[in-house]
């Protein structure tokens, strides 16, 4: 459009023809699906299922409930929508409610384009201004989402309370020929659910008995934790009657998807960049985290487990390689296995535990998770430790973890801090017999850095099979053997080691 129209007339001439939100969105959304454009750039993992719904959500012009588990993009789907919006539309200027200048809705514009007919003032609004967006809490009140009579405005400008200029329109009015959005919908009272009813119905409001219909032109689009989940409160059947379309999120379905969606979202500082290497190895790792406790029998599957749980113990990670460059003066590093200790904080706030989960504590189920995370993952890197368990003994010498398992049980032991060198970190993992080895003959063309984090995986890897013991105290990883960590406990000693798990 030609956003140097400034008047009622000059846009007649021009040929403008109004359209609804709806239509609109249902126009731009067709070109987009011609030109084979991505219609929610960004949004991984959707691509064959939510998506494809959402598209045909809005070609049906319905109003949307996203319904899902927390941290499943519901939110950041319903302001991509601003997209497929018009860049610009034509308002009567100084409107509340972005009236249409050929469909006037309030009395301001009305009464404004009676008085000055072709000479009225047009503004233009762009797409990014017709988006509202309200939290649903308890709080929330008809007057903040439809409005109010306003005792101050009646007062200035000497109107009675009946003059319909005393309004004052609420969130929804003021989103008028734009998207708007309600976060957490069950969480809004009962009562207020009502008071949209007529609108999402009927497209009109009602203010403190006033006889005014305001067709209003909005897409709606919801977005809601599954009703079983919340205690707070539920969507009432009459209005999700009124929701056309109801779209199911979900997480993550693949550990790739889950891998593009932490790397996209994770803010990582340009210094951290430059200083810090972060393995494919370690970030699947980081990321099984989430798929392990997603179905952990101590984590509430009804409350989910966030992508933002990965995010942020992704740049915990990080953080942690950062960290001890700065300490030991080194130029770069690599995030270790290890470092995953660092992860533990990230884990503890985001997972909601059953009563179980509740009596083993939310450290040690995070430590849980991230232990299992390495014996799935440790699996697909090298054989495993389970199989050579089973084996006969008429072939002992095929186990290729025998000579490593053999060093720890003469009473070796590895202290790995987590503060020290990249030299002392190699000179520690070299000390063990036959580490290298193994590594080596699994990974011929793995360079010296993606070697000394393949060995440390496979001592975090063994105590996970519980081939050898790991005790981890403050900042110190400690592998020693089982056999004596077992004697140590059962002597009653200062145990060196931990209890084997089961």
């Amino acid at each position: 459009m030609n956003t140097s129209i400034k008047t009622l007339g000059e846009l007649k001439k021009s040929g403008y023809k109004p359209v609804s939100v709806k239509e609109e969105i249902r126009r731009n959304l067709i070109k987009k699906l011609q030109n084979k454009e991505s219609t929610f750039p960004g949004i991984i993992g959707y691509e064959d299922t939510v998506i494809p719904d959402t598209e045909r959500a809005l070609l049906s012009r319905h109003n949307i409930l996203f319904l899902g588990l927390r941290g499943q993009a519901k939110t950041r789907m319903a302001r991509q929508m601003t997209d497929l919006l018009d860049e610009y539309i034509p308002i009567v200027e100084g409107s509340e409610v972005n009236d249409d200048p050929f469909h006037p809705l309030s009395r301001y514009a009305i009464d404004l384009i009676a008085e000055l007919g072709d000479k009225t003032p047009i503004a233009w609004v762009h797409s990014s201004a017709r988006y509202g967006e309200k939290l649903a809490t308890p709080d929330v009140s008809v007057a903040d989402l439809v409005g109010d009579i306003d005792p101050i405005k009646a007062a200035n400008l000497k109107l009675s309370y009946a003059d319909e200029r005393v309004i004052h329109f609420g969130i929804i009015p003021r989103s008028n020929r734009g998207i708007f959005v309600i976060n957490e919908l069950p969480d809004l009272q009962a009562r207020i659910q009502v008071s949209l009813f007529n609108i999402l119905q009927e497209g009109d409001i009602q203010i403190r008995g006033f006889k005014v219909r305001m067709p209003l032109d909005i897409l709606f689009v919801f977005t809601a934790n599954p009703e079983d989940y919340t205690n707070r409160g539920s969507i009432v059947t009459p209005l999700k009657d009124r929701i056309e379309s109801q779209i199911i999120t979900h997480y993550p379905k693949t550990i790739e998807n889950a891998l593009l969606i932490t790397e996209q979202e994770a803010d990582i500082h340009d210094d951290q960049q430059a200083k810090v290497q972060i393995a494919d190895m370690v970030k699947r790792l980081i990321e099984q985290v989430s798929f392990e406790a997603r179905t952990s029998e101590y984590v509430d599957k009804k409350s989910g487990v966030s992508a933002r749980l990965t995010i942020a113990a992704y740049e915990n990670a990080v953080s942690a390689g950062e960290r001890r460059a700065i300490i030991n003066k080194e130029k770069e590093t690599q995030v270790r296995i290890a470092d995953l200790q660092a992860i533990i904080p990230a884990i503890t706030g985001k997972i909601e535990l059953v009563y179980e989960g509740e009596q083993e504590g939310p450290l040690q189920v995070a430590h849980n998770l991230l232990d299992k995370s390495i014996r799935t993952l440790f699996a697909t890197y090298f054989p495993n430790p389970d199989s050579f368990k089973k084996k006969k003994q008429n072939a002992p010498a095929e186990n290729p973890y025998r000579s490593v398992i053999q060093w720890f049980d003469k009473g070796n032991a590895v202290q790995l801090l987590q503060d020290i060198s990249d030299k002392q970190y190699e000179a520690t993992l070299s000390r063990v017999e036959g580490l290298k080895e193994l590594v080596k003959a699994r990974f011929p063309k793995a360079n010296n850095k993606e070697a000394l984090l393949l060995m440390e995986f496979v001592l975090h890897g063994l105590s996970s099979y519980s081939l050898i013991s790991k005790k981890v105290v403050e900042n110190e990883t400690r592998f020693s053997d089982l056999l004596g960590t077992m004697m140590n406990f059962a002597l009653g000693g200062d145990g060196d080691g931990e209890e084997p798990e089961e």
